[in-house]
């Protein structure tokens, strides 16, 4: 079974589909799927409700869907966390994993529209396993203890400006947080219906395949995430944990970094989840003001002189 949220943006409604396409609707369960449903054993309870034949058919054909989980407390994200991707940037293969957050509201259904934030001219797109969490998690004793806390899993599309995020800061946030960068879903397959090892995460960009890769080229598995995260977080129901990328093909993409209107993206993974969307502009003038100082050599660039002697990993140009 898969679990999705269809409506309007603010309105999504709970559903659920089987493997013979047919949609029921959750509201008798949950008035969404979110932290508080999914740590109430929300999964099991759907499915069992399944089972008793007690949830009502819906066509959910003409609404649009919505992110799988409602607005996660947080996005943790994971880079460099594929062999060929460490080789990719110049960098070692980590030791540990390499973690990074998005902000919450960057995340939006997996069909809506990417908007390119104003001055973008390096907006970038990556396709990832996405780990739900359903049960709070801290200090997990091993790995082996991370099935009791993951709800199930969603495809993601890390978006990115390059620029934003290498050049005007010594840290990410500026090139990772834009509002629309996190479309997720979509649908969430539960984690007992997933073979996390066998995954192959692809990602188009107007039918150009861009990224195609295996979860079994992972350095961390999702599991081992799960429980590092734990060491130095509380991971809470209906966090989303982004579990990083292989390479960006450009070998397809001579000039990669101009996503805009009239792009279309997609992704998919081993058959059971497929994602479609749009990218636009917003609205309004481009500012550049605040940026030029940067362009004057005022304030600190990462990855040029002393400057990137604080910027750590972001200093030396590595993207996840």
């Amino acid at each position: 079974m898969k679990l999705t949220r269809i409506g309007p943006v603010g309105a999504e409604r709970p559903a659920v589909l089987t493997l013979d396409g047919q949609a029921y609707d959750l509201s008798q369960l949950t008035s969404d799927i979110n932290g508080a449903f999914l740590a109430d054993h929300g999964v099991e309870r759907v499915r069992d409700a399944l089972i008793a034949g007690h949830l009502r058919p819906i066509d959910i054909a003409e609404h649009r869907v919505g992110a799988p989980v409602a607005r996660p407390g947080k996005v943790v994200c994971v880079g460099l966390n594929y062999r060929d991707h460490a080789e990719e940037t110049g960098a070692e293969v980590p030791i540990w994993p390499f973690v990074f957050l998005k902000a919450p509201y960057t995340v939006i259904g997996s069909n809506d529209k990417v908007l390119v934030p104003r001055g973008s001219v390096k907006t970038d797109y990556e396709v990832e396993p996405a780990v739900v969490i359903g049960a709070t998690a801290s200090y997990l004793d091993s790995p082996d203890d991370v099935a009791a806390v993951v709800a199930g899993y969603a495809v993601s599309h890390d978006v990115s400006e390059r620029e934003f995020q290498l050049e005007y800061s010594g840290q990410w946030d500026l090139g990772k947080s834009c509002a629309t960068f996190n479309p997720l879903g979509p649908w969430l397959v539960p984690a007992s219906d997933v073979d996390v090892s066998a995954l192959e995460p692809t990602l188009l960009v107007n039918g150009d395949v861009r990224q195609r890769g295996s979860t079994k080229e992972m350095v961390f598995d999702p599991a081992y995430l799960v429980w590092y995260l734990s060491q130095y977080m509380v991971l809470e129901p209906g966090d989303v944990i982004n579990t990083g990328t292989r390479p960006v093909s450009r070998s397809a993409a001579p000039t990669p970094h101009t996503c805009g209107r009239g792009t279309w993206s997609r992704c998919r993974s081993t058959g059971w989840a497929r994602s479609a969307r749009r990218w636009g502009r917003r609205d309004g003038r481009v500012r550049r003001a605040a940026w030029g100082r940067h362009r004057r050599g005022i304030g600190n660039r990462p990855g040029r002189g002393a400057a990137a002697g604080g910027a750590g990993r972001a200093g030396r140009g590595i993207r996840p």
